[in-house]
């Protein structure tokens, strides 16, 4: 359960209301996400996360499903389980399968394990 109200789409009001529309629009989404609704208590917090939010996961060179797993991928190291959900399900609607879904958290499982390793034992790259 949140520790704040989060801002319901039909009481949105100003710049919070403009937002929401345009999500939905540009993303295609039914319903705008619970994250961005906590958000939106602040609009221009909002409105400043949606716009890095377009410039990063809307432009640029790499493809949205990269994208889309490198954001699972971070949001496993964090233990954001709304993250995994959400990045999870983005990748399902990319076309991710359950094997390339096991794949990516066998990555981030190797790669957790020599961070650790390396940073432990101070080995340097190139030593």
């Amino acid at each position: 359960m949140p520790v704040i109200k989060l801002v319901e789409e039909h009481e949105a009001t100003g710049l919070a209301k403009e937002i929401f529309e345009e999500m939905k629009r540009v993303r295609g989404w039914d319903a705008v996400p619970p994250i961005w609704r906590a958000m939106a208590v602040n609009p221009e917090y909002l409105a400043a996360n949606w716009q890095r939010y377009k410039t990063i996961m809307l432009s640029g060179t790499l493809d949205l499903k990269t994208k889309e797993a490198v954001a699972l991928a971070v949001s496993m190291v964090n233990r954001c389980s709304y993250c995994i959900d959400s990045h999870s399900m983005a990748l399902r609607k990319l076309g991710f399968t359950d094997e390339q879904l096991v794949e990516l958290a066998a990555v981030v499982d190797f790669f957790s394990g020599t961070n650790v390793f390396s940073s432990g034992l101070k080995i340097e790259f190139g030593s």
